[in-house]
């Protein structure tokens, strides 16, 4: 195996944390860069308390924008419209693409378009794709109020026990529910679950098991190659019944129905397992009604932050890529092609979401893909603006992000106090916009996604215009 020196770092600061290149790490072919990461990162990679295992030899999905154009070309919105809902049926899986920004909303939109009569015959697919853009507009709203509970459920469990961490026998995949340690394994095997696989095991955990969601989001966060705090924490909300109508509910019926019964039959707890009955007869069983209290409205952002948005008068930007822009074809990057790129690995990142090897190795694909990228661990506010001095530049790019980790630094890095005062120049933020995916001026609150896309949905289900 090719051998990486992980050891030198980069501190022209002193007194200011050290920095280390993680650059050689991108020429690295899969076993090595899996090997590496887990030199790396052992605190995170394979973690016990997580479930995770150090063998990622059969995650399905490579990074980078050749995979993802392949991937898309295999995309059928006919076929996605009527068998989306079955595990087994023609779903894009271009979600870890998407959460990189290695494709666009708006770009698989036109594609769905361009491969169809009726525009109609995509509409199924494109408001998935809303679905997504939805959960970014409220992420872009609550910040890190995500964690906490956006309303107070309509329906409280009946069982007081609430756990605060996944339990052993979960992580383990052994409940003896064979649907759940199926869905468990998946996850930890390959770093993906279909929709309705991510619904029940949420749903399970929540109201059967008495898990915090918290602890259940931030175990899939940890795991799923496409997750994002965004969608994914969002969509345990609405299940557990925190940002929803009502909780959202597991029954055999509905497994059964959209996995043709594959896990029913050999399960020893066919006939008395925790998910038989109607959903009427569960949430008798599970829940109890509670008075309405009202929720303020959650009104939109502005498409671009206005307290970081500057003109772009520098002459001489860095781009920073972030999680959400990981491509050589994000705005940032085409909007300034020859300007040096960087990728900052932040600590803090690691620490809070505790990424597995396969959200690792898909994220490393993807910066392998942009030419020139430097990969950097350590912390941004001070990472930023050594780079942007190291390479002569007077400005800061990235693309747009609903992020609040990423708001945050780019707030601070246009002063950075502990520098020297040589070094204490202001260096402006310029965030560059996606290409628009639907005209959001008309929506005053992002309480529902019914109503959400009642007001985008026909600006979603137009092509973008050539300029």
């Amino acid at each position: 195996m090719a051998r990486v020196d992980l050891t030198a770092s980069v501190n022209l600061f002193p007194g200011l944390p050290a920095m280390l290149d993680l650059s050689p790490l991108l020429r690295l072919p899969r076993p090595e860069l899996a090997a590496a990461l887990i030199q790396q990162f052992p605190e995170t990679v394979g973690s016990p308390d997580q479930g995770g295992s150090a063998a990622a030899d059969v995650l399905w999905a490579r990074g980078g924008r050749v995979a993802a154009l392949e991937q898309l070309a295999s995309m059928d919105p006919v076929d996605y419209g009527r068998t989306r809902n079955h595990v087994s049926g023609a779903v894009t899986r271009l979600s870890p693409w998407l959460r990189h920004g290695v494709l666009s909303l708006a770009e698989v939109r036109d594609a769905a378009l361009a491969r169809v009569r009726r525009s109609e015959d995509a509409a199924k697919l494109i408001s998935e794709l809303g679905w997504r853009d939805y959960w970014q507009q409220v992420y872009g709203v609550v910040g890190d109020r995500i964690r906490e509970p956006i309303e107070v459920p309509a329906r409280t469990a009946r069982s007081a026990v609430v756990l605060e961490e996944v339990p052993p026998d979960v992580l383990a995949a052994q409940t003896g529910m064979h649907c759940i340690d199926a869905f468990v394994e998946k996850l930890h095997r390959t770093g993906w679950l279909h929709n309705h696989e991510r619904m029940w095991l949420a749903s399970w955990l929540v109201h059967v098991r008495g898990v915090r969601w918290q602890a259940g989001a931030d175990w899939f966060l940890a795991h799923l190659i496409d997750g994002d705090p965004a969608s994914n924490h969002l969509s345990w909300q609405w299940v557990a019944g925190t940002f929803s109508a009502k909780p959202y509910l597991f029954n055999r019926e509905n497994l059964e129905a959209f996995t043709n019964g594959v896990h029913c039959q050999p399960c020893g707890l066919r006939g008395v397992c925790s998910v038989e009955g109607s959903y009427d007869e569960l949430a008798a069983r599970w829940f109890a009604a509670c008075p309405p209290i009202p929720r303020e409205p959650l009104r939109i952002r502005p498409r671009l932050d206005a307290a970081i948005a500057h003109a772009a008068s520098a002459l001489s930007p860095l781009v920073w890529l972030t999680l959400d822009s990981v491509a050589a074809t994000s705005p940032a990057v085409t909007a300034h092609p020859e300007a040096p790129r960087v990728f900052l690995i932040d600590p803090e990142w690691i620490a809070t979401e505790r990424p597995s090897l396969n959200r690792l190795l898909f994220l490393f694909e993807c910066l392998a893909d942009v030419p020139r990228v430097e990969v950097v661990l350590g912390d941004p506010r001070h990472s930023i603006h050594e780079r942007a001095r190291a390479h002569g530049c007077d400005c800061v790019v990235l693309t747009e992000t609903p992020c609040p980790r990423v708001r945050r630094t780019a707030a601070a890095i246009q002063t950075v106090p502990e520098v020297a005062a040589a070094d204490r120049a202001n260096l402006p933020v310029v965030m560059i916009p996606w290409p628009r995916f639907c005209d959001r001026s008309t929506v005053r609150d992002l309480g529902r996604f019914s109503r959400y896309w009642q007001q985008v949905s026909s600006s979603a289900m137009k092509p973008t215009r050539p300029e």
